[in-house]
């Protein structure tokens, strides 16, 4: 008899080469310098817990009085956020999710029956393999070109768009390859977007992290285009605070549209309403602490990135690719063997722990990512190592 089991999480489960070596490793009792970590609880980065705490401990988290677009005080703190980037956003435009996995979740569901295609970027987070097969959609990829600072093939996107698409992901700044959108591609996505009857979907959750000013850059796509598009941001990485569960989305478009999507939101939102009371009452406490969170990531995110700088610096064979923004880096090393063989050997040999290029779909080997998150002495002896390794 048949296991009573849905196709959608029949997932190869098999462990790859890197997480085995990585599991033997630690079984031996052999330390590891991860140059992978991105949970920023787990690195050092001496947020303000105790304000934190503070702002979640008010009186009124007792209460439970649910609003399916959440607590209107939350949203109002949220839309205060997008007129500090010129935005003007009605709070009943923003919805509140307990993360952006759920966010993505809900429009997928919105925009899409099942074998209907979301139009993704390659290279990019390998997240939405896993929620696109779940929420019984297809991802169709479009390439970023690595040699134009990753800008979107607009070409091979509009050819990717065939009469399934449903809506157009976008991830800015990227994730791992930290590009901006810019305003020419923002344009020319909103034209196809509104001509093809697709929605744009804007994955702005790295966006406080850019690095020095570029005006082409989009600041936010929120407000700013005709077609239904949708922004997700959220609090684990605007606030360094991915434990206390809060995102939101950010709807714009035409009027009929924009109402009859935030229409059946409501619905979604109010079946599950997954937001905590807490964390909503706190949000406004808790956005006023982000100048000083942003100020300590942003000192660690400039630390390593200098290591890498002064690590492979030329002619050293290995070298950091260009980056707008985000918590990655993508290091660009000799394609002399496959990525997952660099990512092995540096673990087996050195204890160095990276991502080959390959878990983010990067077209071609010669691709190693890293987060620029881990503790400082940690990072600089890590990249040390992994510059001597390849060097050798």
């Amino acid at each position: 008899m048949r296991p009573p089991f849905s196709a959608r999480t029949e997932w190869d489960r098999r462990p790859n080469r890197l997480t085995i070596a990585l599991e033997a490793r630690r079984r031996r009792g052999e330390p590891v310098l991860d140059l992978t970590e991105s949970n920023p609880t787990r690195c050092g980065l001496g947020v303000q817990e105790s304000d934190a705490l503070r702002a979640l401990s008010s009186e009124a988290s007792l209460r439970y009085d649910p609003d399916p677009r959440g607590l209107r005080s939350a949203r109002e703190a949220v839309a205060s956020l997008y007129v500090e980037k010129g935005v003007s956003l009605a709070p009943d435009r923003i919805l509140l999710t307990a993360s952006t996995s759920e966010a993505y979740a809900w429009l997928f569901r919105l925009l899409a029956e099942p074998g209907d295609e979301i139009l993704v970027p390659a290279p990019c987070y390998p997240l939405f393999d896993f929620l696109a097969r779940l929420n019984d959609v297809v991802l169709r990829p479009y390439p970023l070109v690595e040699e134009e600072g990753f800008r979107i093939d607009l070409d091979k996107l509009r050819h990717a768009a065939g009469p399934r698409a449903r809506a157009v992901l976008v991830v800015s700044p990227g994730n791992p390859t930290g590009a901006f959108l810019k305003r020419d591609e923002l344009e020319e996505l909103d034209g196809l977007c509104e001509d093809r009857g697709m929605a744009l979907i804007a994955d702005e959750v790295f966006g406080d992290y850019g690095l020095g000013d570029d005006g082409r850059r989009v600041t936010t796509a929120a407000g700013s285009v005709r077609s239904l598009t949708f922004v997700l941001d959220g609090l684990s990485k605007r606030l360094a605070l991915p434990q206390v569960k809060l995102a939101w989305i950010a709807a714009s478009g035409q009027d009929e549209a924009l109402g009859e999507a935030l229409a059946r939101l409501e619905v979604i939102a109010d079946t599950y309403l997954p937001v905590n009371t807490p964390v909503q009452v706190a949000l406004p406490d808790l956005l006023s602490l982000r100048t000083a969170i942003q100020s300590r990531v942003k000192k660690r995110l400039a630390a390593n990135s200098r290591e890498i700088d002064r690590w492979l610096a030329p002619p050293h064979p290995a070298r950091a690719l260009p980056s707008e923004g985000g918590w990655s880096a993508v290091l660009r090393v000799p394609a002399t063997r496959p990525d997952e063989e660099w990512a092995v050997t540096l673990l087996e040999k050195d204890g160095v722990l990276v991502q080959p290029g390959y878990f983010y779909d990067f077209p071609s080997e010669g691709r190693l990512v890293v987060s620029l998150l881990p503790e400082e002495k940690v990072f600089e002896e890590g990249i040390g190592r992994l510059a001597d390794r390849i060097a050798g």
